[in-house]
């Protein structure tokens, strides 16, 4: 997650695609199906846009949460790449979408410590009952329940983002 309203706007981008690899790998939908799970992004974004020109500051990181955010981000990187080239190479591509979600909730785990910011530990902990039920369950429905399931704890937490950092704006300026 990054300042403010732009992690939001960010997450709920990897979401719609998460979303959109979940409609296709495991519902076998195509064509404009995919493009639905953006409809959201589009939602979120225009949100996001509207709270990012509000003025005043908003929802500012610590320097010492900024570093946590950077290198939770980097390693979520390295655990994605290396999750999904394990799955694949494993041929068990229907533990992919567990094994993303997996990553990610491990990823707000040391920003929810560095920010002493609970919903994080929280949103972490969904993402990670997502993985574990995807990976109890198996295939086909397993892949579909982490899916669906981390998308949307991903889209709540984006929306909920937003709000924070609008209403964060909204008391910065009363209070000027």
């Amino acid at each position: 997650m990054s300042v403010g309203a732009w992690g939001p706007l960010i997450m709920s981008f990897f979401v719609a695609v998460f979303a959109s690899l979940t409609l296709y790998w495991h519902l076998d939908l195509s064509g404009i199906a995919l493009a639905l799970p953006f409809l959201g992004f589009l939602l979120i974004g225009l949100a996001a846009m509207y709270v990012i020109r509000l003025p005043g500051h908003g929802i500012k990181p610590t320097p010492k949460e900024e570093r946590a955010i950077m290198w939770s981000s980097i390693g979520e990187g390295i655990g994605l790449f290396l999750a999904s080239n394990i799955v694949i190479n494993l041929h068990r591509p229907d533990l992919l979408r567990p094994s993303m979600a997996l990553v990610v909730g491990l990823h707000f785990l040391p920003i929810a410590f560095s920010a002493g910011f609970c919903p994080f530990y929280v949103l972490g902990a969904a993402l990670i009952v997502a993985a574990t039920a995807g990976f109890v369950m198996g295939a086909p429905m397993g892949g579909k329940v982490a899916g669906l399931m981390a998308g949307g704890a991903l889209w709540l937490a984006s929306g909920i983002a937003i709000r924070r950092d609008w209403l964060a704006k909204g008391k910065a300026s009363a209070t000027a």
